[in-house]
């Protein structure tokens, strides 16, 4: 069928950015559209005849609400609720409900999540910051280490003519300047990252890469599950910077669930319905989703809407530029990385763009 032949309604339901779903007036689903099929993760057929409260949760009190609208024949604006399918963790979203005009009890809902509003704004935000700290970094590094040296120099030769009471002090000057010297050799691989080599990349050699290195060191003490979706195709991007990554997202994990252990699972899965809509215009599709998943304590509430800023730890002597670099490494693979985080479950989940030869025009 040629693309004029296709009805205008069927083409504009097709066309919709946002999942949509309608219901009948018994509030069964009677149809879905492509941005819902991804986001329920089920297929149209498989949806349609279901109750949509079975199938769709809200952490609000609708039911009054939405039959006022249906019978007043009235839209219904809902803000900021979680909405789930029992086929993923709940998003934060807004809900557009309106009556189907000369279609008796029928309505129609509109899903906005609302982490997909502010992508682009963080992602500016993220990868600006990291681009000071980057210079920041540097600067530092450049300026400290060499003063240091001469600290360290002069505190070994001040302790070959002091007696053995007071090495003690001298030892501490010595110690102290080697643990600076290593953290500004940290700022400064911060801040010496090159560009990505853009290459297709199995996600999970890299997760499996990933794992093992935890194993054998800071995870030693953790379980890690696989939940892998073995259908995957390649990612686009650099598997040592994607390795570095998944290494400090399973650190993280590891030391936040501290010397008692804990669970971690590495899930993958696609959701082609995702994409990122640029600063010029253009809408990137990034359908392939990795989520590191522990049930440690979570973040600090204070720190969790920074978390990818430079410098922002919730660990003492943390330097906070661990997720910083996380944020500029999937920035400048054209991805996305965000976190949702309650005691018990912290989520940091990876979105990322198809290998060239497997993306559909």
């Amino acid at each position: 069928m040629r693309a004029e032949d296709i009805p205008m309604e069927d083409s504009i339901w097709a066309s919709l950015p946002v999942p949509a779903i309608l219901v009948d007036a018994d509030d069964v689903i009677v149809d879905i559209n492509p941005a819902a099929e991804g986001f329920m993760l089920s297929s149209v057929k498989a949806m349609r005849g279901q109750p949509v409260w079975d199938r769709l949760t809200i952490d609000a009190p609708l039911e009054e609400a939405f039959e006022r609208a249906r019978t007043n024949t009235t839209p219904l604006f809902v803000n900021d609720v979680d909405v789930g399918t029992g086929e993923r963790a709940p998003l934060h979203c807004n809900l557009q409900i309106a009556p189907v005009q000369g279609r008796p009890g029928q309505m129609l809902f509109l899903i906005s999540p609302r982490e997909l509003a502010g992508r682009m704004t963080q992602s500016h935000s993220v990868k600006s910051a990291a681009k000071s700290a980057i210079g920041m970094a540097e600067m530092l590094a450049h300026e400290i280490k060499n003063p240091l040296a001469g600290i360290t120099g002069a505190a070994q030769l001040l302790s070959m003519s002091l007696g053995p009471e007071d090495l003690e002090l001298t030892d501490l000057i010595v110690n102290e300047s080697r643990r600076i010297v290593k953290l500004l050799e940290q700022v400064e691989q911060f801040g010496n990252l090159s560009q990505p080599d853009f290459r297709p990349v199995n996600v999970h050699d890299v997760l499996d890469r990933a794992r093992r290195s935890a194993l054998l060191g800071f995870g030693a003490h953790m379980t890690i599950r696989e939940d892998y979706d073995p259908s995957l195709p390649l990612a686009w991007g650099d598997q040592d910077q994607l390795l570095q990554v998944m290494q400090n997202l399973l650190k993280n994990a590891a030391e936040a669930a501290g010397k008692d252990g804990g669970t971690i699972t590495l899930h993958t899965f696609y959701e082609h319905s995702f994409r990122l809509r640029r600063s010029d215009g253009r809408s990137e599709s990034l359908p392939l989703q990795i989520e590191i998943i522990d049930d440690g304590p979570g973040l600090p509430p204070e720190i969790a809407a920074d978390v990818f800023d430079p410098f922002v730890s919730g660990r003492e002597n943390g330097t906070g530029l661990g997720l910083a670099l996380t944020a500029k490494i999937i920035s400048d693979h054209e991805g996305w990385v965000s976190v949702k985080s309650v005691p018990g479950r912290t989520v940091f989940r990876i979105s990322l763009p198809l290998a060239a030869k497997d993306k559909k025009e």
